[in-house]
């Protein structure tokens, strides 16, 4: 019954119906708002929620996907000097399967999470609200998308959002960070950009038949051109030898270097969203400037977007090239394990021990991309949702941590268990989680992404281990101060949690213990996820 309902399309778009609300609330009924932009991030959770309790990983989510054209352009050759058609198509694909599954269900959960963390904005809820919908529905979008174009759309319809919740409900330094988020990943849209006009232009193309009266004058006999943005089925021949093009689907081909270049342009696009060091100064400030749900969101779902992205489009469209780059792809990732986790160490303002470290576990995830095996792509799928959960979880207590003393360095910060036990025990099994401890979702991510790892690259893998070392000693440093210890006389009356806050918290670290115990609750949908990958990298393997 799922199946013949446009699925995709309603959980992505539901949060519309509270931006049309919205537009008719008065501004200045703050609980109304609230509300209304509450009760719209619920429902693509329970859609959410629904297609997971329907979806059958062994179909690949094929029953649930959503095709229709969306433009299609016409052009006579002749017109320019040259003979036969073009025709020139945009699609509106979606589409479900075990990699953006999973990241569907933690957009979902973020965002109502999120949500009711901004119970903190103290000005303009009318247009935070507006805003914060309209992201949502972007990062919903970016994870279903199929056609490139309609990926493009989507992936910038983040951005804007982004950018004035950020510019606006910021701190003091609110607007320098907004500028740099959008400079930082404006030129990351452009080199993608790039890399899927190239893409388009080439494999793009595939040749048709047409009537047979229509069979004149044209390029292909019995053929006419037709340019399409959807590149489900390209890594079946992006990759094709140039010996095997004639008469295959598409009469064209990508070189090698051609190939590599698209690579490349898109390891630099989505590492820019990930973030690869050196591309992440721009993150630091959105992470100590951004109000604390906005934090939740950009740490927990935006980030994963450029991770996703690189799966998506380099490694599943260019297997045979990350193959070749999976050795780059895994020193990268140490590099941001050892840099994020140094640089925590040694950082005085807890949110900035925060943000480091999401550089470091984000080391993690290209470790179990670079593995390119069935165990290690689980793991740096496991380690995207239990990152996005973990520090949606801790930025959600820093929030409720500023909002109590207005202040979130590590000097100004002691003693909380006393007077704040309930948070304080909360942060205390996030930062567990965060060090990899097992039985929490933390561990069996780190774990598995190693493991994938350790079977062809065991000195990178050798090496990178010293980062979870490391990890434990900024989470203990910076967490057991701010616990434990002298309180401070300011910070002895302070009131623990409110429902509001403790709904969330409860919610986020349920499901970080529920994947600690029970990860097939993840891997079951992404079982057949990485099928045709692997499928691909055996065949390089034995040619």
């Amino acid at each position: 019954m799922l199946a013949d309902l446009p699925i995709l399309s309603l959980i992505t778009f539901s949060p519309l119906l509270g931006i049309l609300i919205l537009l008719f609330l008065p501004k200045h009924r703050s609980r109304w708002l609230k509300v209304t932009a509450i009760t719209a991030t619920i429902l693509p959770l329970l859609l959410s929620l629904w297609l997971y309790a329907d979806y059958n990983g062994t179909k690949g989510g094929k029953a649930y996907e959503e095709n229709a054209t969306w433009l299609d352009v016409s052009l006579n050759k002749e017109a320019v000097g040259d003979v036969g058609s073009y025709q020139f198509e945009l699609q509106y694909h979606m589409g479900i399967d075990g990699l953006s599954m999973p990241l569907l269900l933690l957009t979902a959960i973020v965002g109502v999470m999120a949500a009711l963390a901004s119970v903190h904005v103290k000005k303009r809820w009318k247009s935070f609200y507006i805003w914060f919908l309209l992201l949502e529905i972007g990062m919903l979008g970016v994870f279903l998308a199929r056609d490139v174009f309609l990926f493009f759309v989507f992936f910038e319809m983040t951005l804007i959002p982004m950018f004035f919740l950020i510019g606006i409900w910021g701190y003091m330094n609110r607007e320098k960070a907004a500028n740099k988020f959008l400079l930082y990943n404006g030129i990351g849209s452009a080199i993608m950009l790039i890399a899927f006009v190239i893409l388009v232009a080439t494999a793009g193309f595939r040749a048709e038949q047409l009537p047979e009266k229509q069979q004149t004058n044209l390029s292909y006999s019995g053929s006419y051109e037709v340019i399409t943005t959807n590149l489900t089925k390209a890594d079946s021949y992006v990759n094709m030898p140039s010996g095997q093009a004639q008469g295959q689907e598409n009469p064209f081909y990508l070189s090698e270097r051609m190939r590599w270049v698209i690579f490349l342009l898109l390891l630099i696009a989505f590492g820019i969203k990930l973030p690869i060091f050196p591309f992440h100064t721009w993150m630091l400030g959105v992470h100590t400037e951004a109000p604390p749900s906005v934090v939740m969101i950009h740490s927990g779902v935006l980030l994963k977007m450029g991770a996703y992205g690189l799966l998506r489009f380099g490694v599943f469209m260019f297997p045979g090239v990350a193959e070749d780059w999976k050795v780059a792809i895994a020193i990268l990732g140490v590099i941001n394990i050892l840099y994020g986790a140094i640089l925590a160490i040694v950082q005085k303002e807890f949110k900035l021990v925060l943000a480091y470290s999401s550089i470091s576990h984000m080391g993690i995830v290209l470790l179990g991309i670079a593995s390119l095996n069935e165990i290690g792509l689980h793991g740096a799928i496991i380690q995207l949702i239990s990152h996005g959960l973990i520090s949606a979880l801790l930025f959600l207590i820093v929030g409720s941590i500023y909002e109590r003393t207005g202040s979130t360095e590590l000097k100004d910060l002691g003693g909380l268990a006393r007077s704040m036990p309930f948070i304080s025990g909360i942060l205390l099994t996030a930062g567990m989680a965060s060090l990899g401890l097992p039985g929490l979702s933390g561990f069996i991510g780190e774990f598995l992404s190693l493991l994938g790892l350790f079977d062809s690259q065991r000195v990178v893998t050798g090496i990178a281990v010293l980062g979870v070392i490391l990890t434990a000693v900024y989470v203990l440093r910076s967490i057991l101060g701010i616990t434990f210890g002298a309180t401070p006389e300011k910070l002895a009356g302070v009131r623990d949690a409110r429902l509001i806050e403790a709904v969330p918290m409860i919610t986020l670290l349920a499901f970080i213990v529920l994947i600690g115990v029970y990860p097939a609750v993840l891997t079951e949908p992404m079982k057949h996820g990485f099928d045709t990958l692997l499928q691909q990298l055996s065949e390089k393997a034995g040619r």
